[in-house]
């Protein structure tokens, strides 16, 4: 087995420092999206350098985009208008970014060509019907396995038509790939949900240009606006904050701030979240960075109780609950969290393997139907143990968050890269003072 296959998380002394957090994720997509878009060029700083985006940026590449990154590490996009891609030599490979299909795939549907998307086995595991069906009411011709449920997708490009699109699930990978589509479509497109998901595409298409109408839980397009290019800075990924932000909490002694951290309203569920059950984070130095609102955070050792999570919340917190869970797991009482089905639809059915993985550590976690009920554990978690990641990168992360705040060593396999998402990780929990090494004994 390679040496990178199994990584060991030691318990370890307080947590202490400042850093910075890697490139918001879903922004950085995004920026790379409407970047290629618009009519000029485009300079984006502080970009994720994860494999999604540089997946993403690939692709554009691939269909005739311009676009470099110098020395510095600030990248430069020479957009070529809403009508300027071409049609790719080869098929456009996603890797693991649920993300960069299916808003590539919005995208696709209404360009004069024909394009091949898939990726890796899980992302070919991950359901495509959600965006493929309201396409197609739209006039898509896209095809994928099991009638279209599944990658790899064919997609002819054609002529669509804004709809009124009413969508079951809250989710901002299906309004961004509908509002995509919008932008190439005759009329009108709107997307109603049945609550609020992440709205960094409502914000950056202003940012770009674009018109965007929005009345409560519903947005909408013209199709065939320009966009003009821009600059602007990513902010940290609140998503990626999440794993040292629960490590401070959990291991006694610790003090961290995370500087330049992504708050928008419609990511901060975790840290709601996590101030409901006592912990102890402060936010300073409030501001804006391409759009969005931004703050450092300050994280301190805290007891933490239990609580049960709203349904509401869930969509704003959907890609932090497995670190969630962790904090739970060593906090007084019970929680309990519902509503959330949509993480057993993730790069892995995360209610499941977070039970599995957190329960082989020492957590006493119930798997529910749509999500979890864990009683916490104020002593800590007893480690000691092998815990599986199932492949995925946002439980890998959480696991070895837990050997560090854990009585014995926590030995992770079946991780995923976690350069996928948060390039560093384990460098950056070693500078804070955390102990993660490879079963050989060399650094991660």
């Amino acid at each position: 087995m390679p040496v990178e296959s199994r990584l060991i998380a030691h318990p370890c002394g307080p947590l202490r420092g400042e850093i910075e957090l890697p490139g918001d994720k879903s922004i950085s997509h995004r920026a790379v999206i409407f970047g290629a878009l618009a009519d000029g060029m485009s300079v984006i700083h502080h970009l994720l350098e994860g494999e999604d985006v540089l997946r993403t940026v690939a692709a554009f590449r691939a269909m005739g985009v311009p676009i470099q990154r110098d020395e510095t590490g600030v990248w430069r996009i020479q957009g070529v208008g809403i009508d300027g891609l071409g049609e790719p030599m080869d098929i456009l490979d996603m890797g693991n970014s649920g993300t960069g299909i299916r808003l590539l795939a919005g995208l696709l549907a209404g360009q004069p060509f024909f394009s091949v998307l898939t990726g890796d086995e899980s992302l070919r595991s991950r359901p495509m019907r959600r965006v493929a069906v309201p396409l197609a009411r739209m006039g898509a011709r896209l095809l994928g396995r099991d009638n279209s449920r599944f990658a790899p997708l064919a997609i002819q490009g054609t002529e669509l038509i804004g709809i009124d699109y009413i969508s079951p699930v809250a989710s901002a990978q299906v309004k961004t790939a509908l509002l995509l589509a919008g932008l190439t479509a005759a009329g009108r497109t709107s997307v109603t949900e049945p609550a609020l998901s992440r709205d960094h595409t409502e914000r950056m298409l202003a940012a770009f240009g674009v018109e965007v109408e929005q009345n409560g839980l519903t947005v909408a397009v013209q199709g065939r606006p320009r966009l003009r290019g821009l600059e602007l800075t990513v902010p940290g990924d609140i998503s990626s904050a999440a794993f040292p932000m629960v490590a401070a909490l959990l291991v006694p002694g610790s003090e961290v701030t995370l500087t330049g951290v992504g708050i928008n309203p419609t990511r901060t569920g975790l840290l709601d979240l996590l101030l409901e059950m006592g912990a102890d984070i402060t936010l300073l130095n409030a501001r804006a960075a391409g759009g969005e609102p931004v703050a450092d955070l300050r994280v301190r050792h805290s007891r933490l109780t239990g609580i049960e999570v709203p349904p509401e919340v869930v969509p704003r917190a959907i890609d932090e609950f497995p670190v969630f869970a962790l904090a739970a797991a060593c906090a007084e009482g019970e929680t309990v969290v519902t509503g959330a089905e949509e993480l057993r639809v993730k790069e892995s059915d995360r209610i499941r393997a977070i039970a599995l993985g957190l329960g082989s550590q020492g957590a006493r976690i119930e798997e529910l139907p749509d999500g979890l009920r864990i009683q916490g554990r104020p002593e800590g978690l007893d480690g000691g143990g092998v815990a599986e990641a199932f492949g995925d990168h946002r439980v890998a992360m959480t696991l070895m968050v837990a050997g560090l705040a854990a009585r014995h060593p926590v030995t992770v396999i079946g991780r995923a890269n976690v350069e996928t998402s948060f390039p560093g990780f384990a460098a950056t929990m070693i500078g804070l003072g955390g102990r993660i090494e490879s079963l050989t004994g060399e650094r991660a």
